[in-house]
């Protein structure tokens, strides 16, 4: 008897109470944002297209449109290029990527899974935004570090400018990406967002300056919002000034208009 009195009490002191006790309810909402977070930006890092995209050529371009005499641009080349690669980035993370990886989890009733679970919707937006800037922050170091190799010497003043204009960015081409890839079929999604992507490559000034471009496509890259961002990183990166108005209000302007419309267009399924 007394054996099996003091077995309780000898389990009690290895396995204290509430060790394989089940603790069910919902979790702390910044522990939920953080690994839904951690989530969304491992699938966009381990994803081979997702690199190719967001980085591969980035990169590529970088490091081609400051070595060869394409199109003209002041000495050094690569001071004028980077503003235009960064604008690119944004664009391919935010936009092109986020339109894609959207557009199959709808196909696939990723998203109508994630809707019914625990996790609050907001959990489920606010993780894609944070995984998105994360991604480009990350693709801002590889490529600062990159060009920093080629010779790119930035005004230091301009540096927290470009930051808030690169965060700028990520939501503008995020609510773009949601537009496309949130009401469409996954196959239309993955060839209309490569093509807008090459359109604003070329119309937006990124893979040759908006001078160099035919007289009105030219007029009309500063209002397109790749060219509007890039406008913008090269004043306050290589001119040391304010970004000015226009190409800001660009931005904003695109961004709304994208977030109404995907608001009420994009289908969890």
């Amino acid at each position: 008897m007394n054996a099996e009195t003091n077995a309780p009490a000898q389990l009690d002191a290895q396995f204290p109470p509430g060790t394989f006790a089940p603790a069910p309810g919902r979790g702390r909402p910044l522990r939920m944002l953080a690994a839904q977070t951690r989530t969304e930006a491992l699938l966009i890092i381990r994803h081979g297209e997702q690199a190719l995209l967001t980085l591969i050529i980035p990169l590529a371009l970088l490091i081609g449109l400051s070595i060869l005499h394409i199109g003209t641009l002041p000495e050094p080349r690569v001071n004028s290029v980077v503003p235009r690669i960064l604008a690119l980035a944004v664009m391919s993370t935010a936009f092109t990527g986020q339109a894609i990886a959207l557009g199959f989890d709808r196909r696939y009733g990723v998203l109508k899974r994630l809707s019914a679970t625990a996790l609050p919707r907001w959990t489920l937006v606010s993780g894609r935004v944070l995984a998105t800037l994360l991604v480009v922050a990350l693709q801002a170091v590889v490529l600062g570090v990159a060009a920093a190799l080629l010779g790119w010497r930035p005004v230091v003043s301009g540096l927290l400018p470009a930051m808030v204009l690169l965060a700028l960015g990520t939501l503008v081409f995020g609510a773009a990406g949601m537009l496309v890839g949130g009401a469409l079929r996954a196959e239309i999604v993955l060839a209309l967002a490569n093509a807008i992507w090459f359109v604003l490559l070329l119309a937006g000034g990124l893979a040759l300056p908006p001078s160099d471009l035919p007289g009105p496509v030219g007029l009309i890259a500063g209002f397109l919002p790749s060219g509007a961002l890039a406008e913008a990183l090269d004043a306050v990166l290589v001119q040391g000034a304010l970004p000015g108005w226009q190409p800001v209000a660009v931005l904003l302007v695109w961004g709304a208009v994208c977030g109404a419309v995907a608001i009420r267009t994009t289908r969890l399924t």
